[in-house]
């Protein structure tokens, strides 16, 4: 009768830690959703304050679209200079994956760039990839890498 009680109690413990972690993931995949969108708001209305102090890190590296690598620094130079500019700016997440401090955001996005742009007034499709760390009680994008997968 022990052993019974016993696994009964084993089973209802797993139960409420597996609720408690599945609880704990959803919450912070709506926190990662939450500040995706806020990025992408950011880019295409050219927020500089929010990119630079909220959004992403002093650190990230970036794998541009044009098949380039560079830094939050280059990117902000491209902001600031007209040539990050987009007169829309749609991502649909497809995965946001958890491992330790760092959040991984895979999906497509589509873009229509304006200006000085590489292909200004078309539709471009890419494929993108987000890192996020958690560092500081904040999360900041430490990576991000994007393809163009069709110009319409």
């Amino acid at each position: 009768m022990k052993k019974k009680i016993l696994a009964v109690l084993a089973v209802m413990v797993s139960f409420v830690l597996t609720a408690h972690l599945t609880f704990a993931q959803q919450h912070q995949e709506a926190e990662i959703r939450n500040l995706e969108n806020k990025e992408r708001v950011a880019v295409l209305n050219s927020d500089s304050a929010a990119l630079y102090n909220k959004l992403w890190s002093a650190d990230m590296v970036i794998h541009a679209p044009a098949n380039r690598v560079g830094t939050v620094e280059g990117t902000k130079m491209l902001l600031r200079t007209g040539k990050l500019n987009y007169l829309s700016f749609e991502r649909a997440i497809e995965k946001v994956t958890f491992n330790d401090n760092l959040a991984i955001v895979m999906g497509e996005e589509k873009i229509r760039p304006q200006g000085q742009q590489d292909n200004a007034g078309k539709l471009v499709t890419r494929r993108f990839t987000n890192v996020w760390k958690y560092e500081n009680n904040s999360w900041g994008i430490i990576a991000r890498q994007a393809t163009i997968i069709r110009v319409e």
